[in-house]
């Protein structure tokens, strides 16, 4: 027993022995359910308990990087959401926050619990590491760390448990009702679908190339229906009067092309000529800067591109757009032509990854610094952002244009997953060991009251952020959860979510509120200390 005592006394063979049982906890699931990174928040406040620490730098470097890993991938998304109708999921997630913080306030009045608790609370309830991060900057005290802790797995379960039961409890056709209500993802830009039969006889014999409609609108045939039979349009394929054309496309262009070429009747795109749609994911590194007319898809595969979603949101085919990683195609063609266009989208093994140890550097030296420089507050005096705040924003913005001077910030989505886990567990092992040392104190003195009080700090955000989205926006019921998901930065929660519908909407709308929700849960809890 001494020899164990004596060997956890080396700095790293104690910060390694922490990430190994607190991964194998993270990882150990009971119906489905499991802890993930905040395992090692438990087993470090363990450790912490019997008098261990993890060194402060330890905790911060991994703050850092845990922090600017965030923000580069949160920043492409972030920024274009606030100039479009997405803002609307990016609001929601502000009032789920809104309502946590007053919650908190209420609560620690109520409890008389500490600052640091009832912020660590509100970080744990919604399950927030960089609230955490930002709450101990705040605060500079540990028991922000037991607070998160308490909370944090009823917030996970909650917001699963909610997103399964209620609609069961509401009886509702998700489907039916995603189709009635207002969808914030599309835009004046999102294309739609419609069929056109060819009556103008001047158009007979021509083939589409002939036509040459398509350099001055958006309108896109993806497939023509000859009687019985489904052809893939391309370029040299001959347009015969009593056509059907499936067209894509902007409506106003759509009506100027059925005006010009016949009339429009109903969609039907069942075939027996195997005549597919698909949607492909643009990742390989010899695809991305380049556009359709660069890959000619139709010339030398036989396909068409009929639409691209980019950050959760549809757009029109364009053949000059620039491709970017994660842009999200849907394709035309037979089953054969799609496997080969899948190929040349998908991303070839990487021997390396693409991390730039040099734009880091940078970025987290321009964020730290940053982060020192005083804010005021007209009223409440004056904060930083601090380690947490700091690089958070320096990243989203750099995350954002992609590459400025020297910088580069777009990288392989392995290796920034790489960065943030690695800095999340380095952050949660320091935190975890300094909040142990009260944490029995902390409980025997405060008890009940905190579970009490964290139940009620992520039940109150749950059901009001739902109203919210559901009655104030006129939102569906699948993207009020995924909204309600991004809002409570629960990961698990939208998994609960895509199993109840065959859709890609609740992910969309997690995706735009979760940069929301993670950047006001940090601001929320460094002003909650003037309230508090």
């Amino acid at each position: 027993m001494e020899l164990i005592v004596d060997l956890l006394e080396e700095p790293l063979l104690l910060l390694f022995v922490i990430l190994f049982f607190g991964s194998w906890l993270g990882q150990t699931k009971i119906k489905g359910l499991s802890l993930g990174s905040a395992g090692v928040l438990l087993v470090a406040m363990t450790f912490g308990h019997f008098g261990y620490q993890v060194s402060p730098i330890v905790q911060n470097f991994g703050l850092s990087l845990f922090i600017v890993a965030v923000g580069l991938q949160a920043g492409p998304r972030f920024f274009r959401m606030m100039r479009s109708s997405g803002i609307i999921f990016g609001v929601t997630a502000l009032l789920v926050v809104l309502v946590a913080s007053i919650t908190t306030v209420i609560v620690s009045k109520f409890f008389h619990l500490s600052e640091a608790l009832s912020i660590g609370l509100m970080t744990g309830a919604l399950t927030s590491t960089p609230g955490l991060a930002a709450a101990l900057q705040a605060t500079n005290d540990p028991l922000a760390s037991v607070g998160y802790g308490i909370a944090y797995p009823f917030g996970v379960l909650a917001v699963v448990l909610f997103v399964q039961l209620l609609p069961r409890a509401l009886k509702v056709d998700l489907i039916k009702d995603l189709k009635q209500t207002n969808n914030p993802a599309r835009n004046e830009e999102s294309p739609e679908v419609t069929t056109i039969e060819v009556t103008n006889p001047s158009i007979n014999k021509q083939t589409l190339k002939e036509l040459k409609f398509q350099k001055n609108n958006s309108v896109v045939i993806s497939r023509v229906i000859r009687n019985n039979r489904n052809i893939i349009a391309l370029s040299d394929t001959v347009i015969l009067k009593g056509d059907k054309l499936v067209t894509v496309g902007m409506r106003s262009d759509l009506d100027n092309f059925c005006q010009f070429a016949g009339k429009e009747v109903p969609t039907n795109l069942i075939n027996a000529d195997h005549i597919k749609l698909r949607k492909v994911v643009v990742d390989s590194d010899e695809i991305i800067g380049k556009n359709i007319n660069d890959l000619r898809l139709r010339r030398n595969f036989g396909v068409t591109v009929t639409r691209i979603e980019r950050s959760g949101f549809e757009y029109n085919q364009n053949a000059k757009i620039r491709l970017e990683r994660g842009d999200v195609l849907t394709i035309v063609s037979s089953e054969d032509r799609l496997n080969e266009v899948e190929k040349l989208f998908t991303r070839k093994t990487l021997a390396v990854t693409n991390v730039d140890i040099f734009s880091i550097s940078i970025i987290l030296l321009i964020g730290i610094l940053f982060g020192m420089v005083p804010i005021p507050l007209p009223g409440l005096g004056t904060i930083t952002l601090g380690v947490a705040g700091g690089p958070l924003f320096v990243a989203l913005i750099i995350g954002h244009f992609g590459k400025i001077g020297p910088i580069q910030a777009r990288y392989f989505q392995p290796s920034n997953q790489v960065i943030r886990d690695f800095g999340l567990v380095l952050f949660l092992a320091g935190a975890g060991t300094t909040a142990g040392q009260g944490l029995v104190d902390v409980v025997q003195s405060e008890g009940l009251r905190l579970v009490f009080g964290g139940t009620l700090i992520t039940i109150v955000p749950i059901v009001v952020g739902f109203f919210i989205a559901r009655k104030l926006f006129k939102l569906s019921i699948v993207h009020s959860l995924g909204a309600l998901c991004g809002g409570m930065t629960s990961t698990p929660g939208l998994g609960s979510v895509n199993q109840l519908v065959d859709t890609e909407d609740p992910a969309i709308a997690y995706a735009a509120a979760y940069p929301f929700a993670l950047i006001f849960v940090a601001i929320a809890s460094q002003l909650l200390i003037f309230f508090l």
